[in-house]
């Protein structure tokens, strides 16, 4: 324990002096190299978990929502602009898009356990799966759909008129996207609540 107890002291005591063999310009230098270094590396990993092809590269997504997504206007349009995994389940902000990031590491406990590694069992949780996402979405005031939509910005002339009415009325109430648009990019689940369709 003494030996234990002395090495953690000199360690601490080698930390706290001058250095003899380097100045305090190089120690600070290195440390600001090592910084952006560090820094660079967490951008580039963090980065590349918001392309589309780490999200499916699990097959519960591949063949589940990702099949689904294809069919959309999200996916295909014509003006030729995709909507990623990413725009729609991660914010751009870095604050927002950290928190979203722990969230989402809760979902690498369903691929580990295979909670949801079959398609039966991926629809058996799709309801769970679908709200919990809403209620995100929700309590963010959508903010993903508004990284590209905009209220403000949209044209009413050139909307239907159900359309319209229902955009004006979300406005005035302060809705959120997600409040008219679930299933949007995916299937509805099965054994939804009236106030959700």
């Amino acid at each position: 324990m003494a030996d234990n107890n002395s090495l953690i002291g000199r360690c601490w005591s080698a930390l706290r002096r001058p250095s003899a063999k380097y100045s305090l310009f190089v120690l600070v230098a290195g440390g600001f190299v090592a910084g952006i270094v560090f820094w660079g590396g967490f951008h580039t990993v963090v980065e590349a978990t918001n392309t589309e092809a780490f999200c499916i590269g699990c097959h519960e997504m591949r063949n589940n929502v990702y099949e689904e997504y294809k069919k959309t206007i999200h996916y295909n349009n014509r003006t030729g602009v995709r909507a990623v995994c990413s725009d729609c389940h991660v914010p751009k902000e870095w604050g927002a898009k950290m928190l979203r990031k722990i969230q989402a590491s809760r979902e690498l406990y369903g691929k580990v356990t295979g909670s949801v590694d079959t398609r039966e069992k991926f629809e058996a949780k799709r309801l769970e799966l679908a709200e919990r996402e809403w209620k995100r979405m929700k309590a963010n005031n959508s903010l993903e759909c508004r990284n590209c939509h905009n209220l403000v910005s949209m044209d009413p002339e050139k909307q239907k008129q159900r359309a319209r009415k229902q955009h004006e009325l979300a406005m005035k109430d302060g809705d959120a996207c997600i409040d008219c648009h679930k299933g949007i990019a995916h299937q509805k689940p099965q054994g939804m609540k009236e106030e959700d369709e």
